[in-house]
């Protein structure tokens, strides 16, 4: 049987082979994609998903294409947009809220301390820490405490992405802390003239063997409308050559290798506009539909008869340069011969509610919190409120936990070892050995607490917790409102005993015992217990488990 002739490819194909025999080949490859289908659905290139090419990139080439248009759109949402503002309020009124504070806990037993010896220890490091956080001189600027910046850093990092704090010399005079922190905006670190991104600088980031090493600050806001000059450029290392901190780059990574971080609202961007669009246009039909205008017609004939041609143009002109906005109470002129046509207006809309409900639901998933707490409607029972806001604390404390570890952690580090290094702390062997470093450090970031629907339940429930063992009051105290359990004992403890010499409080005198049961005496010719041989344990023949009654007489 003789060989089949080979089918000659089309002549189109014969063309790109012969001027490109690459672009040949993956049109080949391309074309053979098309024809076979895996075992997903979501990968076949079928009649449904043929125009669904979203390409395989890394990281940076998803993001960093888009990247100014989402800042600035985010940015445009949280200050114009009702849902996208509460959004973002609500995040860090509740991951920041008033400010994460330092809880120092000193790992006494590495460090040979006793308690009281650690306790003191640990107050000593809060309370210089605390000096300088809570001053204006925290800030490089002199305008927030680093308990204000840190809603700073929370929002800044919502709507832009990410942000960068710089531990820069202080500037206040006759401090005696030489630190303070700079907040910079992500749009002023970019590549050095606004060059294209290549391996070794990436947005801003200069790599050093595929390690972020240093960053690229302009000294101004690209997007600066005051003013006029040269921008200028300069590289801040991540880390001085002794190892102290220079920079902290703050940012949710959601990809290995990503460089730049992503607006928290930028999934749901287009929905969040669309619906802000929806509700204004709902919001002028509901106002026009209200409005009370009356419009005067003019019969042409009579036009024609009353005014000169002069009149008429005036007239004409006059009604040509209305707005076409309605107000309450005008009175608007029409053209002759024109009629008005009213549309029945149907507004307030019914169908308003639900669908704005529903679009909201969408937005919440995608923003990974409760429809409930993204509205700050709590229409549902207790238990589903409840459920609503133990979700979203899930999503807090995640936000908070980073907050802490990569924003405040880092700079309580820097200034308690800075303070170690002039002195003003005495902590021996800090900087000498890394491990007791990092026991002196140990510490907890504690916040604002989640509050409470039905106080009574919640305490009802603390309280059981503590008496089974699963919590301690501590650990409730600081679950409810982040406070400090010894401060809080103290200051009961003193409002107690003033309340007591006061005679408002009767004094706590300790559980009392019960009083003893009384004694019965024994019949008169009962023997005495102690001449009686049957007591002795050894010569008795009563069964030991054998209920007896004192009060009965003893029998043969």
């Amino acid at each position: 049987m003789g060989q089949q002739p080979t089918k000659k490819p089309p002549l189109l194909d014969r063309l790109i082979t012969r001027i490109s025999p690459r672009w040949a080949l993956e049109r080949d490859q391309a074309r053979a994609a098309l024809a076979r289908s895996g075992g997903y659905v979501g990968g076949a290139y079928s009649q449904r998903f043929a125009n669904w090419t979203p390409g395989v990139r890394d990281a940076d080439g998803d993001i960093t294409y888009d990247l100014r248009e989402m800042r600035g759109r985010s940015r445009d949402l949280a200050r114009n947009a009702p849902i996208a503002r509460g959004a973002v309020g609500t995040m860090v009124t509740y991951v920041v809220g008033t400010g994460l504070s330092v809880q120092s806990r000193i790992d006494a037993e590495l460090l040979g301390l006793s308690d009281d010896e650690a306790s003191a220890k640990q107050k000593e490091f809060e309370r210089y820490f605390n000096t300088w956080a809570a001053s204006q001189f925290a800030d490089v600027n002199q305008r927030q405490s680093f308990y204000e910046m840190q809603d700073l850093a929370e929002r800044s990092e919502l709507e832009s992405g990410d942000v960068f704090a710089l531990l820069v010399k202080s500037r206040a005079p006759s401090w005696p802390y030489r630190l303070a922190v700079q907040m910079v905006e992500a749009d002023r670190v970019c590549n050095r003239g606004r060059a294209v991104d290549t391996d070794e600088m990436t947005q801003g980031i200069v790599r050093r063997n595929g390690v972020p090493y240093s960053v690229m600050i302009a000294d101004r806001h690209p997007g600066r409308v005051i003013g006029l000059g040269q921008v200028n450029w300069r590289e801040v290392p991540f880390y001085s050559p002794n190892g102290r901190r220079n920079v902290l780059h703050l940012m949710h990574m959601e990809r290995p290798d990503q460089t730049r971080g992503v607006p928290w609202l930028a999934s749901v961007l287009a929905k969040v506009k669309q619906l802000d669009r929806y509700t204004d246009a709902e919001v002028d039909a509901a106002v026009n539909a209200a409005t009370m205008a009356v419009f005067a017609q003019m019969d042409p004939d009579a036009f024609d008869d009353l005014f000169n041609a002069e009149a008429q143009t005036a007239y004409i002109d006059n009604v040509k340069s209305q707005s076409g906005t309605l107000e309450s109470g005008r009175v608007i002129s029409t053209l002759p011969g024109e009629t008005i046509t009213s549309p029945t207006p149907g507004r307030p809309n019914p169908a308003f509610e639900g669908a704005f409900l529903a679009f909201n639901n969408e937005i919440a998933m995608g923003l990974g919190m409760p429809r409930d707490v993204l509205l700050k409607a709590f229409n549902a029972s207790y238990s589903a409120s409840r459920a609503a806001l133990m979700d979203a604390w899930r999503t807090y404390k995640v936000r908070r936990f980073r907050k802490a570890s990569r924003f405040c952690q880092p700079i309580y580090e820097e200034i308690i070892a800075d303070g170690v290094a002039m002195g003003h702390i005495s902590a021996p062997g800090f900087l000498v050995d890394p491990m007791i470093r990092a026991a002196w450090l140990g510490s907890f970031w504690s916040g604002d607490g989640p509050g409470a629907l039905d106080p009574t339940k919640e305490a009802t429930a603390a309280k059981l917790r503590i008496e089974m063992g699963q919590t301690t009051l501590p650990e409730e105290i600081l679950a409810y409102d982040g406070g400090d359990w010894e401060t809080k004992h103290r200051t009961s403890a003193r409002v107690h005993a003033e309340r007591v010499e006061a005679g408002l409080e009767a004094p706590i005198t300790g559980q009392q015992q019960a009083p003893a049961a009384p004694a019965i005496p024994a019949p008169a010719d009962m023997p005495d217990p102690e001449d009686d041989p049957e007591d002795d344990p050894e010569e008795s023949d009563d069964d030991p488990g054998e209920d007896v009654d004192p009060t009965e007489p003893p029998t043969d």
